[in-house]
């Protein structure tokens, strides 16, 4: 009887008396599977201040800004020291490479590289950025009439239509290709060149 006593006294002191730190000291980590109402909760990570959420709101014209404003800057640096011509033949090259490389990823990751899979992004995937009119819609052939580019508009804004044509348009021929080689594009106008729009007719060859 006075061994059950002094059990119940000393768990009472324990949980009572006894501040949980020093217990923590004495028994380890196992003490708070011993005392009932004491539960581990994981300590919040704090987030870095490079991580916090971006508290400006930006529309669609301004975020193109800044996210070209640095190429921009590069491209006529690049001008300076090679020269219009040679400057827009690098960046004819390098955006072949880059949407080469896009068009081969966006394959993989597709459930299929078909002509209905590829087309099919333009019919609803660029409401803010582009106003699209389809032209013709068949099996063998997709075409459309681009009347507004938020990409034409920027590099328009910054009098740079023809470096924009090298870096964002030029691409599009090796975009489609590279999705799949029986994807061919042809097209005769762009608004990045001063045209009234740009028609994009992408035509099946398989």
């Amino acid at each position: 009887m006075k061994n059950n006593q002094f059990q119940t006294s000393r768990r009472s002191f324990l949980t009572k008396v006894v501040p949980a730190c020093a217990l923590t000291c004495a028994f380890g980590k196992d003490i708070f599977g011993m005392i009932p109402g004491i539960i581990l909760q994981d300590k919040p990570q704090s987030k870095h201040k490079f991580d916090n959420d971006f508290d400006r709101t930006l529309t669609q014209r301004q975020f193109m800004r800044v996210r070209y404003g640095d190429s921009m800057n590069m491209m006529k640096a690049l001008e300076k020291e090679m020269g219009k011509d040679k400057t827009i033949e690098f960046l004819k090259k390098a955006t072949t490479e880059r949407m080469t490389n896009a068009g081969k990823t966006q394959a993989e990751r597709s459930p299929d590289n078909s002509f209905k899979t590829y087309v099919d992004q333009f019919r609803n995937g660029y409401d803010n950025t582009l106003t699209i009119k389809i032209v013709e819609d068949t099996e063998k052939a997709f075409e459309l009439e681009v009347t507004e580019c938020i990409w034409a508009s920027t590099f328009l804004d910054a009098k740079m239509g023809d470096f924009g044509y090298a870096w964002v348009c030029w691409g599009d021929y090796a975009w489609a290709e590279s999705f799949n080689p029986k994807i061919k594009m042809v097209r005769d106008k762009t608004l990045m060149q001063g045209h009234s729009c740009c028609n994009h007719r992408y035509i099946w060859e398989g």
